[in-house]
């Protein structure tokens, strides 16, 4: 806000309360506009682009993700779209470990057995709430990590569990893009890795130990994690989703839990969110650890994002280059 109040060439509209701005809200005010700065839950459509009308010159969203946007309308509209990449990294990486401990370990049931009052009731057994380590025990041990998509937070989610003793690292990445072998290897020697591994999807369920999916949402992911590739984990293996719900089955992954083809699941994502009640198959498995979409959550993470995101909105209107742009050339 300090940043936008500082430019005396700007009126600066601002939606009052700390909640997700209503429709009706930000249909009336965005007439005239010339850029707009909208959150994850704002659709920006035809609708909206024709309501602010031909002054808009950019929008400009608080989120790496740009699916709320429709694209081809942004171009059809001559419009620049801002976004906020790089900035969430940390934040996401580390949550994709706690959710992978946190599936491993039990700790949603263990949570969940404290708070309804339920530890006193307990019975103890020498097994009782255990599950597969992440780190290993033993030099002998292998301790393989898989990533569906290999970007900038994998790498970084890659580089936390190297003091856990990890082994491998296997990775499925687009198919159209050949292996860095150069890249991999490097990676291998800096973290003292036997191999860093660019594998098909197939191998990748088979083999890993903990499987990390962080690879953009769209059509071409859609159901990536199937039934298919559920079944091909390993009974003791985790999954976690730390990108987009729509990349993973969620029928077929509540199935895979119910019936034990896979020991655990960590999900800051489910496709339909936030519409995911009680009711839902997955929350109704234990071993399903659910957050709400937290994964940039953190002060300093969100601080960074509304910084970048109100300087592609100022640097757009005054026609400078916009620190991080959506590229729509490809679009129409």
């Amino acid at each position: 806000m300090a940043l936008l109040e500082a430019r005396a060439e700007l009126d600066v509209i601002v939606w009052p309360e700390d909640r997700a701005c209503e429709r009706s809200w930000l249909m009336e005010n965005v007439v005239g506009a010339t850029g707009v700065i909208v959150m994850f839950p704002e659709k920006v459509n035809t609708e909206l682009l024709d309501k602010a009308g031909p002054s808009l010159k950019v929008v400009s969203t608080v989120s790496v993700g740009y699916e709320h946007i429709d694209l081809k309308a942004a171009a059809q509209h001559n419009l620049k779209v801002g976004y906020t990449p790089d900035v969430l990294t940390d934040a996401v990486a580390d949550l994709s470990v706690m959710l992978a401990l946190m599936a491993g370990r039990n700790g949603g049931i263990g949570v969940d057995l404290v708070q309804k009052g339920q530890w006193p009731n307990f019975s103890w057994s020498p097994f009782a709430l255990c599950g597969p380590q992440l780190s290993t025990t033993a030099a002998s041990q292998t301790r393989k990590i898989g990533f569906l998509g290999f970007g900038r937070i994998a790498q970084a989610t890659l580089a936390r569990l190297v003091p856990f003793g990890i082994t491998h690292c296997l990775y499925s990445s687009n198919p159209s893009s050949p292996p860095n072998y150069a890249r991999d290897a490097a990676l291998a020697k800096q973290h003292n890795l036997r191999a860093v591994s660019k594998v098909d999807i197939d191998e990748l369920a088979r083999e890993s130990d903990v499987l990390f999916v962080l690879a953009p949402g769209g059509s071409g992911t859609y159901h990536v994690v199937n039934e298919a590739v559920l079944k091909k984990m390993k009974r003791t293996s985790i999954l976690v989703n730390a990108s987009r719900g729509t990349l993973v089955d969620s029928d077929a992954l509540a199935k895979a839990l119910r019936e034990g083809w896979i020991w655990g699941a960590g999900l800051d994502v489910v496709e339909g969110e936030p519409n995911v009640t009680i009711d839902h198959p997955l929350v109704k498995e234990p071993r399903c650890v659910i957050l709400p979409h937290i994964g940039s959550a953190t002060l300093e993470t969100r601080g960074e994002m509304t910084t970048r995101a109100a300087q592609n909105v100022i640097a757009a209107i005054l026609g400078e280059e916009m620190p991080s742009q959506v590229d729509l050339s490809t679009v129409l």
